[in-house]
């Protein structure tokens, strides 16, 4: 399993303490649920909405305005739950031989701005590429033009690291933009004397977070595309270029607001009826447990379940706990993600 990126100076002190090479009822308990979540992450969640993604990405043609949004938030989760199911599991293992890794995922479809999803997607990429790369280049010790600079070459090279192709380096320097127009907007504000993100209305930063929520799924698009053509070809079914469909067996359910739909330019085509239906419940399914639900390190947070962790903000009732009743709901995610182990599957990030 490819775990989270390791710095020397953070794993050796585990070894040179006497308790790392004792067995610890404790460890052993918190990082198997660690790696059971982690597994049920992969195995049921991250393969289960697969199939709801990989068409639009082998056949793209023409999608239109609910395809291309369905495909690309299909697969918007399929990675984040594949990958984070495995640092999940790395964690977890490590954890039951008392060893602690660094934190790798903190729900980054939480995040209110690109600055802040960085700091909550791969987080040890992201300190990699900064102190290897961003600091190297000189960092925001040169000047504000400078910085930008900066920025935009580290997430080029950010881009090539996960794949020598134009879609991986467009996927960096995309980020690169987004990154320079976030640090642009943030020194505005504070010249302006505006709020921080942080420090606004609920409903503002709601909208920060659908607004981030948007820009990384476009960006997934040139990620996970195989050619330049395909990627522009699902954006601009994304931006309803190529019109808005649904399947002809739901104009029943609609009503008189089938006539009114059409007006708007809404059609109908034979086919696809049952696999529209499960996509969008998928994706019904897991947008508010991305964006909404504590991840595991939240729930394990009583435990210190990996290193640089931050105090958890989840309800209390979400906290796990070593009861009869935390262990069967272990139990059960642990059988599910086993018994889903006969599907053929594959660790997406496992490449990169």
């Amino acid at each position: 399993i490819a775990g989270p990126i390791l710095h020397h100076k953070e794993m050796m002190p585990h070894f040179e303490e006497p308790q790392t090479y004792r067995l610890n009822a404790e460890n052993v308990v918190v990082g198997l649920t660690i790696f059971f979540i982690g597994l049920f992450k992969k195995t049921v969640i991250a393969d289960g909405v697969a199939a709801n993604a990989a068409p639009l990405f082998v056949h793209p043609g023409t999608p239109d305005l609910f395809a291309a949004w369905g495909g690309a938030l299909a697969y918007t989760f399929q990675l984040y739950f594949d990958f984070s199911g495995y640092s999940d599991m790395a964690i977890g293992l490590s954890r039951v031989f008392g060893v602690k890794l660094p934190l790798n995922f903190d729900s980054p479809y939480k995040a209110v701005n690109i600055i802040d999803f960085w700091r909550r997607w791969h987080m040890t990429l992201s300190r990699f590429l900064r102190d290897y790369l961003y600091v190297s280049l000189g960092g925001n010790r040169k000047g504000r033009s400078r910085r930008y600079v900066n920025l935009f070459v580290t997430m080029l090279l950010g881009g090539l690291w996960h794949g020598a192709g134009w879609t991986f380096v467009l996927w960096g320097g995309l980020h690169g933009v987004y990154l320079i127009v976030n640090h642009a907007w943030r020194a505005l504000r504070e010249r302006l004397g505006g709020q921080d993100v942080d420090r606004t209305t609920r409903t503002g930063r709601a909208l920060a977070r659908l607004t981030t929520f948007v820009a990384v799924v476009v960006g997934w698009v040139f990620f996970r595309a195989t050619s330049l053509e395909d990627a522009l070809a699902i954006l601009r079914g994304m931006a309803g270029q190529n019109g808005m469909s649904l399947p002809a067996s739901l104009a029943t359910y609609l009503g008189p607001a089938r006539a009114v739909l059409e007006r708007l330019g809404l059609a109908f085509h034979l086919g696809g009826g049952a696999h529209f239906v499960f996509q969008y419940l998928w994706l019904a399914a897991l947008l508010p447990l991305a964006m909404l639900a504590p991840n595991t390190q939240e729930i394990l947070g009583r435990f210190q379940p990996a290193l640089s962790f931050r105090a958890s903000d989840a309800p209390a009732r979400l906290a796990w706990r070593p009861t009869a009743r935390w262990a069967a709901m272990a139990a059960v995610v642990a059988a599910c993600g086993l018994l889903s182990l006969t599907r053929v599957s594959e660790f997406l990030y496992y490449q990169f």
